[in-house]
C-alpha cells in the first residue's frame, strides 16, 4: 500500500508539534518541582516536621530545668543549707562599715561579700538544674529551725551586734564569724563524704580553703584588740 507524499509530510508535521508538547510540558513540570521545595521551606517545612522551625520550636527552647541525675539528698541538703548560711555571713559582713574601724576587718568584710554572693548564685543554679527549689536568705534562720545549722546566729545575737562599736563591735564580729565559718566548713566535711554531686563537692572543697584561711586571719586580729 502506497501513501503519497503529502500525507507523509502531514503525519510527520503532526508527529512533531505533539512533540513539542510533551517536552514543553515536561519542561513546565521540571520548572515547578525545582521551585517547590523553596516554596516548601520557606512556607510549610514547620508543618511538615514540627519543632525544626526557628523561634520557639520545641528544638530551640531551652531545656527544661531537673535535668540532671547525677546528685543524691546530701548535695541538695547541703546546697539548701548553705545559701541562708551564706547570706547570713553577708548580713554580718554589711554590719562592719558602721560598727568598727578596723582596716583589717573592713577589708575581711568586703572579701566576704565578694566570694559569697556569686556562691549563693551557683547554688541556686545547681538546684535549678536538679529541679529543686531554691531556698530564702530567711531560711536558715535558727530561731524557724528544730535543728539549726551550724554556726548559724539566732536573732538575739545578732540584735546585740547591731548595738555594738568599736573594739567591742570587732571582737564580738570576729568570734561570731569565725563560729559562723567554722559551721560552714562542717557542713561542707559533710557534703565531700556524703554527696556525690562533682559540682557541689567542688564548691565544698571551695568553702573549706577560703574560709579555714579567713579564720586564721581573724585569729590573728583578735589577738591585737
Amino acid at each position: 500500500m502506497s501513501i503519497s507524499t503529502p500525507a507523509v509530510k502531514t503525519v510527520i508535521l503532526t508527529a512533531a508539534a505533539a512533540a513539542a508538547l510533551t517536552i514543553a510540558g515536561c519542561s513546565d513540570n521540571t520548572s515547578n518541582t525545582s521551585t517547590s521545595p523553596t516554596t516548601a521551606s520557606s512556607t510549610g517545612m514547620s508543618g511538615a516536621m514540627p519543632g525544626m522551625e526557628h523561634g520557639g520550636s520545641s528544638a530551640s527552647a531551652a531545656p527544661p530545668s531537673g535535668t540532671r541525675s547525677d546528685f543524691n539528698d546530701a548535695d541538695v541538703m547541703f546546697l539548701q543549707m548553705m545559701y541562708p548560711h551564706h547570706a547570713q555571713a553577708i548580713e554580718m559582713a554589711k554590719l562592719v562599715p558602721s560598727g568598727s574601724q578596723n582596716q583589717q576587718i573592713i577589708k575581711l568584710a568586703q572579701n566576704i561579700e565578694k566570694a559569697q554572693g556569686p556562691e549563693m548564685t551557683q547554688m541556686t543554679d545547681l538546684l535549678n538544674s536538679f529541679g529543686k527549689p531554691a531556698p530564702t536568705a530567711d531560711s536558715g534562720h535558727t530561731d524557724a529551725m528544730p535543728m539549726p545549722m551550724p554556726g548559724m546566729m539566732n536573732s538575739e545575737q545578732m540584735d546585740t551586734l547591731t548595738k555594738l562599736s568599736g573594739a567591742a563591735f570587732d571582737r564580738t564580729w570576729l568570734q561570731m564569724m569565725i563560729d559562723h565559718h567554722t559551721g560552714a566548713i562542717t557542713m561542707s566535711n559533710t557534703e565531700l563524704s556524703d554527696g556525690t554531686n562533682p559540682d557541689a563537692k567542688k564548691m565544698a572543697e571551695a568553702i573549706i580553703a577560703s574560709q579555714q584561711a579567713e579564720i586564721s586571719q581573724m585569729q590573728g586580729i583578735l589577738t591585737k584588740i
